[in-house]
């Protein structure tokens, strides 16, 4: 899996001609036309990073899926650009942006509270399956990272009316990994991003995201 570093120096993209400004609000908003958005909930930071990933062609002809942590919600593209579509997503209990040192050689049972983070960066991801033998999509599998189902999970978790609620405030509570309703993995992302790479960008919630487009831009050069 490939993941570029988020924080890199560098200088941060300027928006020749940013899109409208939005409220990050769960009303319909008008995002960008041609991507096919103009009737989906998006915030600043994700219509953001759709413009620059649409004017730098950084998804190099893949589908891409855009994972905005702080507003709860998960947009699936085709590699053209075109919306596949968008759902409320469920991501890890702990904010940070950073992957949990040593990940590769932990168990997720064995992280605590504070280390279930789901990282940000752009990763290239991959088609697989978890031991258990479910199609999942792997983001990054060094780090146990993936798009998968909303699975079983205890009862005080909550998983389902979570992601049926209005608010993206009650999304956090995955180990780290972003889960969806099981619909939208079969009729999305299974179709999507299922069979082939893909790229996906989890955008930050610690740093501003203008600071991890200027190191995408710089790893571009």
């Amino acid at each position: 899996m490939a993941l570029i570093a988020l924080f890199a120096a560098g200088p941060l993209l300027s928006f020749a001609a940013p899109l409208a400004p939005y409220a990050d609000t769960a009303a319909p908003v008008t995002a960008n036309s041609h991507a096919g958005m103009s009737q989906v909930s998006v915030s600043v930071d994700a219509s953001q990073a759709l413009r620059w990933v649409l004017d730098a062609h950084d998804n190099q002809g893949l589908p891409f899926v855009i994972v905005d942590k702080k507003g709860g919600r998960i947009f699936v593209f085709e590699a053209d650009g075109q919306l596949r579509g968008a759902s409320p997503a469920l991501t890890g209990l702990a904010t940070g942006d950073e992957t949990v040192p040593g990940m590769a050689q932990r168990s997720v049972a064995s992280l605590r509270d504070f280390e279930r983070t789901t990282p940000a960066g752009r990763f290239v991801s991959e088609p697989g399956h978890n031991l258990q033998g479910e199609a999942i999509v792997w983001i990054d599998y060094a780090s146990k990272l993936a798009i998968h189902r909303l699975r079983p999970a205890p009862a005080a978790e909550r998983r389902a009316e979570r992601l049926a609620s209005d608010t993206p405030d009650d999304n956090r509570i995955s180990m780290g990994c972003v889960v969806v309703p099981v619909s939208f993995y079969e009729n999305v992302v299974g179709p999507a991003l299922g069979k082939s790479r893909g790229i996906v960008y989890v955008l930050p919630e610690t740093q501003p995201l203008q600071r991890m487009l200027g190191a995408l831009q710089l790893s571009q050069r």
